[in-house]
């Protein structure tokens, strides 16, 4: 046998373990899930997207003024606050993590790394089972966490997050769908000790008629804070089938 035909079989071979391994994977129960499995799907999946924002503002020192004006230039004013709060002297990233917490496979993947966390106790694990399957039917919930490798700016999100109220996000909160329908929210709860995140609350229906469907081709969840702080995700609907049943 020739080296083409036998570099032939090697591929087809790994191709074919490739497909194998999908195929389990898809087909993988939830409580067999493994950590690093329940990260992706909290992380990068159909039903949960990250948002990273980097400041490069502290990166570059110029203690100058512009000569013969009074004014200090954009390095200065950066600078000035450094003095203040201090300096990174390096890029500092925010990650938002937006996630369709009404969909079963964000909530599932919850309850995965709690039970990997924490070992529950029988009564606790059965408790966790029923958060993780139960179907929603009533409304849409998106849920968005956040971290920095800076302190001072996840304290910056803590506080906005924090003192909002449905009345400031109404306006500024919605679903979006690609024929450009939107679907403003309802109510929003600031995070709480569960870890899960603020809660935006959008009703499931507008106009008498589920707001997503098949045929929605793709969903934007939009959020802006009073402090400017803006999410801005999106989310394609064919992608958000589970178990052959759309889940959002």
């Amino acid at each position: 046998m020739n080296r083409t035909a036998i570099n032939f079989l090697a591929a087809l071979a790994l191709l074919l373990a490739l497909i194998t391994v999908t195929a389990q994977e898809k087909g993988k129960a939830w409580s067999d899930w493994s950590k690093k499995d329940a990260e992706k799907m909290l992380n990068d999946s159909p039903w949960a997207k990250t948002q990273t924002d980097t400041d490069t503002s502290q990166m570059f020192y110029s203690p100058t003024k512009e000569a013969g004006t009074g004014s200090m230039t954009q390095s200065q004013s950066v600078n000035n606050d450094r003095s203040t709060t201090g300096a990174t002297n390096q890029s500092v990233s925010t990650k938002f993590h937006v996630r369709f917490y009404s969909a079963r496979p964000i909530r599932q993947a919850l309850a995965r790394v709690m039970e990997l966390q924490q070992k529950p106790a029988p009564e606790i694990a059965e408790r966790l089972k029923s958060f993780a399957e139960l179907k929603s039917t009533n409304s849409i919930i998106v849920t968005v966490t956040f971290e920095s490798t800076d302190q001072r700016y996840s304290g910056t999100a803590m506080q906005a997050f924090n003192s909002a109220i449905t009345a400031t996000m109404k306006n500024n909160t919605y679903l979006e769908r690609s024929d450009g329908k939107h679907l403003f929210l309802e109510e929003y709860v600031p995070p709480g000790k569960d870890g899960f995140g603020a809660r935006f609350i959008f009703l499931r229906e507008l106009d008498g008629q589920p707001f997503i469907t098949k045929d929605t081709g793709e969903v934007r969840f939009y959020a802006q804070y009073s402090n400017g702080i803006k999410i801005d995700r999106r989310f394609k609907v064919a992608d958000m089938l589970y178990d052959g049943e759309l889940e959002y």
